[in-house]
């Protein structure tokens, strides 16, 4: 880690999180379609993930999903584009919020269906070991820890050695449920001892130790060693989804994790170990603000789909 790539994952971080919050005040504030489900306090994940896989390499996401597909690089423009709706979104405002993805940069799609995208994960793992290159990773919930599905994905994975990484972000709550209250382990890591893959336990608010983790899976998994369960310990700074009160988590609980705001820590880190200049920190903060001012301009400014796009998008090429 050296300062460049610190700054990076401080851009990448930002602006997942200037999105957000962009995203809050425009539901309260435009006609926007639909609902969401921020990503705020988790961004560390995501960045520090992400920063080790090219466009050839795969993720899927949750219900949770904008952050991933920013951090993996999909265009900014699109991406507010789809949360209005827009023909010029990157899944041509057919998917939104919930459902939003990007082939172009390996972002295989969020989803709605709880652990629904490690299947999808494995899937894609077989294609790259079928072909000889690349990786997928597989982001979910502490909750899609217990379907059937993870079970399932991790299990196949580990007989065929698939190059995946499974990232579970921890965030202790499967909607209003503590994890506490729906398995009997410390951490949802000890489960990998079942199929005979190594489990990690990471602290997902600290980007640096999410990046030191996260490089040893891919880089064991790109080697041909196999997957890798990562737990990332991380927090929802918002409610489950839109407008939703959290009454079931204490304010000084919400408290004492916001006082561990992953970026936060990376600008400290940033001027006491990597001695960036405020100057430098300030020019991607500026350059990120205005990124995101440029991509509501732009969706807004765009199109709305034609009433019988959806007919377009129904079998794989009809849209080219």
């Amino acid at each position: 880690m050296d300062k460049g790539k610190a700054l990076g994952l401080y851009r990448t971080m930002l602006a997942i999180r200037r999105f957000e919050e962009k995203l809050y005040f425009l539901f309260s504030t435009r006609d926007m379609p639909g609902s969401m489900h921020q990503y705020n306090g988790q961004e560390a994940v995501a960045a520090g993930v992400c920063a080790h896989l090219a466009a050839t390499d795969y993720i899927t996401s949750t219900h949770r999903g904008h952050g991933h597909c920013i951090a993996k690089g999909a265009d900014l423009n699109a991406v507010m584009a789809e949360m209005f709706a827009k023909s010029t979104g990157c899944c041509k405002g057919m998917g939104g919020s919930m459902h939003i993805a990007d082939f172009s940069v390996g972002m295989l799609g969020a989803n709605g269906i709880v652990a629904a995208g490690l299947p999808i994960a494995v899937g894609a793992a077989l294609t790259c070991q079928n072909r000889g290159s690349g990786v997928s990773v597989a982001f979910f919930g502490d909750g899609g820890a217990n379907e059937g599905a993870f079970h399932e994905a991790v299990n196949l994975a580990a007989v065929w050695s698939l190059p995946v990484v499974f990232v579970c972000e921890n965030n202790l709550y499967g909607f209003s449920t503590h994890v506490r209250r729906t398995m009997s382990i410390e951490r949802i890591s000890q489960r990998a001892g079942a199929y005979g893959i190594p489990g990690v336990s990471v602290d997902g608010m600290d980007v640096l130790a999410m990046y030191d983790a996260a490089g040893e899976a891919v880089d064991r998994a790109r080697s041909g060693r196999g997957p890798t369960l990562l737990e990332a310990l991380t927090y929802r700074f918002m409610g489950h989804s839109r407008f939703e009160p959290s009454s079931y988590r204490t304010k000084e609980e919400l408290e004492e994790w916001k006082r561990r705001d992953p970026i936060v820590q990376l600008r400290s880190a940033l001027v006491t170990r990597f001695k960036a200049a405020e100057e430098e920190i300030a020019r991607v903060e500026q350059t990120v603000d205005a990124e995101i001012e440029a991509s509501v301009r732009f969706a807004e400014s765009s199109p709305d789909p034609a009433a019988d796009d959806w007919r377009k998008y129904l079998y794989a090429g009809e849209a080219h």
